[in-house]
């Protein structure tokens, strides 16, 4: 359940968790309104600070029923904690600044005819693929050429 221009992110992760036979409890609430005004990629650690009125549990199970919906991505980072970011388009990869964690998406066709292409060879059905691209993003190295840091 990608986002949509027209609908606020808040609206859409809501009906998300309503499509799921999920109530909107306070708690749900307040868990999506701080995923809509994050506005980047986040742990469910982070969300569990930001939101101590939360059961951690609450925060954790929000999330896996938002990832379950499609209505939020869940990105596997090098070296550390799985982060979440709302999904935006329909099929596509992430690309994630191993610096300062900025997460971007992307859709490509070649990746699809690769995916194709490969269903032809595999013993088996492909049901799906993830693509992770890390990479120091252009603001990190603007940064770095003028000593400064993204990281934070």
């Amino acid at each position: 359940m990608p986002t949509t221009t027209t609908e606020s992110i808040y609206t859409n992760l809501i009906t998300a968790l309503e499509d799921r036979g999920l109530r909107k409890t306070a708690a749900r609430a307040a868990v999506t309104s701080r995923i809509e005004t994050t506005g980047k990629a986040f742990t469910a650690e982070q969300l569990c600070i930001d939101l101590p009125q939360v059961g951690r549990a609450t925060v954790y199970r929000t999330i896996r029923h938002l990832v379950d919906a499609g209505a939020l991505c869940k990105l596997q980072i090098l070296d550390g904690a799985p982060m979440y970011s709302i999904a935006r388009v329909e099929h596509h990869h992430h690309k994630i600044c191993s610096r300062c964690g900025a997460v971007g998406e992307f859709q490509h066709s070649t990746v699809e005819r690769v995916m194709r292409s490969l269903e032809k060879e595999i013993d088996g059905d492909i049901i799906g693929h993830r693509m992770e691209i890390f990479i120091t993003c252009s603001q990190c190295i603007a940064d770095s050429r003028t000593g400064e840091s993204s990281v934070g």
